[in-house]
């Protein structure tokens, strides 16, 4: 056994580094080092979540996610998904920033919502918060969650 200690980052390779950085600003991370040996920029945000962009990415695929947007289910990390506060904050701060939410809010009758944004690559991010009792009449349009939908 390899006893891991913690998830040291994420690598998510995009296409254009200005517009993913433009997303990825929204949810709080900042770039804080070029590699100059390598086509990385490492952003991060306030809570030292550490995000590797691989800025070397080409769409050959039409703007389709392979894993998440295609009828064959190709295996692969299909999404990553980023602990929040308050959610009802964090899908105003998307409205704000006209970031569409592809799926949610929903619940998943464990005390979590969530609700499912994309970046610019297509790349799925889940934006999850634990409620206390009887919040969950606070989030509007809130249902169960459908793993069709």
């Amino acid at each position: 056994m390899i006893p891991i200690e913690a998830i040291d980052h994420i690598g998510v390779r995009v296409t254009d580094p200005a517009r993913a950085l433009a997303f990825y600003a929204v949810l709080g991370f900042e770039p804080i080092l070029a590699v100059d040996f390598d086509a990385v920029v490492i952003i991060q945000n306030a809570a030292g979540v550490e995000i590797n962009l691989i800025v070397n990415g080409v769409d050959h695929t039409g703007g389709k996610n392979i894993l998440m947007d295609m009828p064959d289910k190709h295996p692969g990390i299909t999404h990553v998904a980023f602990r929040v506060a308050d959610i009802a904050q964090a899908m105003a701060q998307l409205s704000a920033h006209q970031i569409a939410i592809t799926q949610g809010p929903v619940t998943f009758g464990d005390g979590h919502v969530s609700v499912f944004v994309r970046d610019p690559d297509r790349n799925t991010i889940e934006l999850r918060a634990r409620l206390k009792a009887g919040e969950d009449s606070l989030i509007p349009g809130l249902t169960f969650y459908d793993p069709k939908g």
